[in-house]
């Protein structure tokens, strides 16, 4: 019902909690869970299971990405050092 939506946004904006992902885009918690269900099941997205604790009182959550995907190196990344063609000697 509201997988496409769901994963745009998760497209869009990155790793984020079921909580973050109904607020943003306006729907109920239970229905962006049902959804990100039906996209693990499909394979789209990577889920685990958060607990967190505010005030004391622990919060249940979803955390989800895009499947497979994997974050650009961070700017001013050194290359990895090189081997001297004689290994060294």
């Amino acid at each position: 019902m509201h997988t496409v939506t769901v994963l745009q946004h998760l497209k869009k904006h990155g790793q984020l909690l079921d909580s973050e992902i109904a607020a943003a885009i306006g729907i109920p918690l239970e229905q962006v869970r049902i959804s990100l269900m039906e996209l693990s099941a499909q394979g789209e997205i990577s889920k685990c299971s958060v607990t967190t604790f505010k005030d004391g009182k622990s919060i249940e959550g979803i955390q989800c990405r895009i499947a497979g995907y994997a974050p650009p190196a961070a700017p001013g990344r050194k290359p990895a050092a090189k081997v001297p063609p004689n290994g060294g000697q």
